[in-house]
């Protein structure tokens, strides 16, 4: 399957766990991926199709303008980066809510702003596909702060989804429960892994909502549990 032929598109994350099954699904598929990255760009661009592009702050208003304007045609917009906190509401202090609000809230608005900005310019539509979390859909506890920032994305998806339908620009995001990468196995050791969705798992499932093929689904907040 080549549906991302000749198309560019980003993905924020990108040097993760998930953002990185996210980009090799997508380089398969024929897209060119541009990762924006907190670190210098190296020296060397290692992999076909692939553009690291350094010194990008996703939280900086206009480091993500600058990041985002100075793309070619653009189609589509993955906006896995983000982060994490878990703490009863007592430990929860004003600067850990900001700073989760900051990473997955902000982070998220800035990119598909400046997205939508980059698709309207081809007029031939785009896809955006964001990342929220199961608490959204079915709230666990003990983690208010990383929950209230993913509602805040969740939100997002949707009014979007709403205001740019007309222009063929879908918005979509998946909600992910615990996912099976080291990290998350070194941390839970004994847990099942096998009910734990795989990063490729749920990578295929968001290169197939920012897909061409994609022609009917927006505005949907897909759950990727696997047998969790």
């Amino acid at each position: 399957m080549q549906d991302f032929s000749g198309k560019s598109v980003v993905v924020t994350g990108g040097l993760g766990a998930l953002g990185g099954a996210l980009v090799t699904t997508l380089v398969d598929r024929g897209a060119t991926c541009y990762i924006p990255s907190r670190r210098p760009a190296p020296e060397t661009q290692e992999r076909p199709n692939v553009q690291i592009i350094g010194s990008i702050d996703l939280s900086d208003e206009a480091s993500v303008v600058s990041f985002y304007e100075n793309l070619p045609s653009l189609y589509a917009s993955f906006h896995v980066a983000g982060g994490f906190s878990r703490e009863p509401i007592e430990e929860t202090t004003l600067e850990i809510f900001n700073q989760m609000y900051t990473r997955n809230a902000v982070t998220s608005f800035l990119s598909c702003r400046e997205a939508v900005k980059q698709m309207r310019k081809t007029g031939e539509g785009g896809r955006i596909v964001n990342v929220i979390a199961r608490p959204v859909l079915q709230p666990a506890g003990m983690s208010t702060s990383y929950d209230a920032s993913k509602a805040a994305v969740a939100a997002m998806t949707r009014s979007l989804s709403e205001e740019l339908a007309s222009e063929d620009i879908f918005v979509n995001a998946v909600a992910p429960s615990i996912m099976n990468t080291p990290a998350n196995v070194d941390a839970m050791p004994d847990a099942d892994h096998s009910t734990w969705p795989s990063v490729e798992s749920v990578a295929k499932a968001m290169a197939d909502l920012g897909s061409p093929q994609n022609t009917v689904t927006r505005g949907a907040l897909v759950p990727v549990y696997g047998l969790l």
